[in-house]
């Protein structure tokens, strides 16, 4: 710490005065107030990554929910550790008051004086000379009377750096000892919480030593059923067997006629025929009422062990691996047809109710339909239940209210239908189903959240959910459009080819012109590709978002000739 200036001294205004009067403590208590906020700002970090840890260990508990002795430690420790990071929470902020704060105080209160004191001494000092060299050529009583301003301003000067020397040796050793008490009751508070969870760690290391033990023995267990089951069963052959667990008939692998994922998992449950592409993705509904299907073998073809399933919408080929898989499945689907048409003639037929309002199983096709699609049983904008309206070229069901604001925006953006009063094509329906709600909400939606924008409620007042409509599908607001690597043009071509109605939305959304020519495809529109690609529900997608189907690519083919071509003329 410097030490105090002797006013004597500064009188005679000595070389070693000159030395004693710079700004070095002043520099030297910003240096540390800066290393303390860096400080602080890297202990936030560090708690911030200690509550995301906490939150996987959260997470990770609640995974393992029916494993009692694993929930039990880790809610815990979980629990302990939470308090540790509030104790660290509370020693950054007592350091920030006890340091930062209080040294930043001290530099407020007198540097803004002491900074024009020592412009004022300097502008004087510069007098002073000026004045001793003219005094040299002549004599002059300036000189006189300039030194004599320049004592009373190094004598000023000199009790302000007195006066801010002292105080500094108050606020430093101040700050320093609530900075190491800080650190005492952290530290004191971490052995209390430490020393109560004592008991419960020696409990774990108990079960710990148990588990251990039980765990080898459980693993000696595997390995001899695994050897058991291979020795038995594992012998190559695929098998098909009822699900005695879950409300499944039967459930197997079967080739499905795709261009991307053939084999897929397949389960008859419930009149329906389910399916997943992947095991990580959720079933899917291949025929929604077995019913209203024939199931049939097909010898006569290129393929091996192949059977069909036929309603009046489609037809699907698929292909087991074995006669045996084969007979299985015709003998489940067939079976259970049967069984449920006479189930179905079995039981009377009620007269339905003369109640003035239809109920939920009187609504129209249309409806029931467009309302079991992901998410849409809540308007896409503001969260109404139950929509009675819907735009067919974006895929979402709205609210009353929402739907006169999206008429507002023109047809160019939205096209809008009532789900009751107007007449609804299947492709239009199974838009709604595959898009739905959900899916554009997370397009349209993405960056809600990091824009601080909130979503207008169905009590919310008109003008809110325009402004938020506008928002939302005009000016793209929320939109997330970074991270992709190649044109929209251009993704929407390659999504429209293979039929990924998701992929489309995304691109149009992004801004890909829905007549744009593709250069690396001869000069092809999506729709165009669309058509190559056989899918009846790209096309009415991008038809119904304004593609041209006149329009030619560059060997003067347009839409209808491309899929005469490809054979897709059903």
């Amino acid at each position: 710490m410097d030490s105090l200036l002797d006013f004597e001294e500064c009188v005679r205004d000595s070389p070693h005065f000159r030395d004693l009067i710079g700004p070095s403590s002043v520099s030297l208590t910003n240096q540390v107030m800066k290393l303390c906020g860096k400080m602080v700002e890297a202990g936030q970090a560090y708690n911030a990554a200690n509550q995301l840890f906490l939150t996987g260990l959260a997470e990770l508990s609640a995974h393992n929910k029916t494993d009692d002795v694993i929930t039990n430690c880790l809610s815990q420790f979980n629990q302990g550790l939470q308090e540790v990071v509030s104790f660290h929470s509370m020693l950054f902020d007592q350091t920030q008051r006890a340091i930062g704060q209080q040294l930043t105080n001290l530099c407020t209160q007198f540097l803004p004086q002491l900074v024009e004191t020592r412009r004022e001494f300097v502008r004087i000092g510069e007098d002073l000379e000026t004045a001793a060299v003219k005094s040299a050529e002549r004599a002059s009583h300036l000189l006189l009377a300039t030194r004599k301003c320049y004592q009373h301003f190094a004598l000023d000067y000199c009790l302000q750096l007195n006066t801010f020397k002292a105080q500094q040796r108050v606020d430093i050793l101040n700050s320093m000892f609530s900075f190491v008490h800080a650190q005492f009751t952290f530290f004191h508070q971490g052995f209390d919480l430490l020393r109560d969870l004592e008991p419960a760690m020696k409990t774990m290391a108990a079960q710990l030593s148990q588990l251990s033990a039980e765990c080898a023995a459980q693993r000696k267990q595997l390995e001899n059923k695994h050897l058991l089951v291979q020795q038995r069963d594992a012998s190559g052959e695929q098998t098909v067997s009822p699900c005695p667990n879950s409300d499944a008939i039967i459930s197997g692998f079967l080739f499905k006629r795709s261009r991307r994922k053939p084999k897929t998992w397949k389960r008859y449950t419930d009149n329906q025929l389910l399916y997943r592409k992947s095991p990580r993705e959720e079933p899917l509904v291949l025929f929604e009422d077995l019913r209203l299907c024939a199931v049939k073998s097909t010898e006569h073809t290129e393929r091996r062990f192949c059977l069909e399933l036929l309603s009046i919408k489609k037809c699907c080929a698929l292909q087991a691996d074995s006669d045996l898989v084969k007979r299985s499945w015709l003998g489940a689907l067939q079976g259970s047809i049967d069984f449920a048409y006479g189930d179905a003639g079995s039981q009377p037929r009620e007269a339905p109710p003369l109640s003035p309002g239809p109920s939920p199983a009187q609504r129209p096709a249309a409806l029931a339909v467009a309302l079991g699609g992901p998410g849409n049983q809540r308007c896409c904008d503001c969260g109404e239940e139950e929509p009675r309206w819907a735009s067919i070229n974006l895929g979402v069901t709205m609210c009353i209210q929402c739907s006169g604001i999206h008429r507002s925006l023109g047809v160019h953006l939205s096209k809008v239908r009532s789900l009751t009063l107007d007449s609804w094509e299947a492709e239009q329906l199974k838009l709604l189903c595959i898009l739905g709600n959900d899916v554009m909400n997370q397009i349209y939606e993405a960056r809600c959240s990091e824009e601080g924008r909130v979503k207008p409620g169905a009590d919310s007042p008109r003008a809110e959910k325009e402004t938020w409509i506008k928002e939302k599908y005009v000016h793209k607001r929320f939109l997330r459009t970074d991270g992709e690597d190649v044109a929209a043009g251009l993704r929407l071509y390659r999504a429209a080819a293979a039929g990924d109605l998701v992929a489309m939305a995304m691109a149009l959304a992004q801004g890909a012109p829905v007549n744009g020519s593709i250069d690396e495809e001869a000069g092809r529109t999506p729709l165009i590709g669309a058509a190559v690609g056989g899918s009846m529900s790209a096309c009415e997608f991008l038809l119904l978002n304004g593609a041209n189907v006149n329009h030619r690519d560059l060997r003067g083919q347009g839409a209808l000739h491309a899929a005469a071509t490809a054979g897709h003329t059903g």
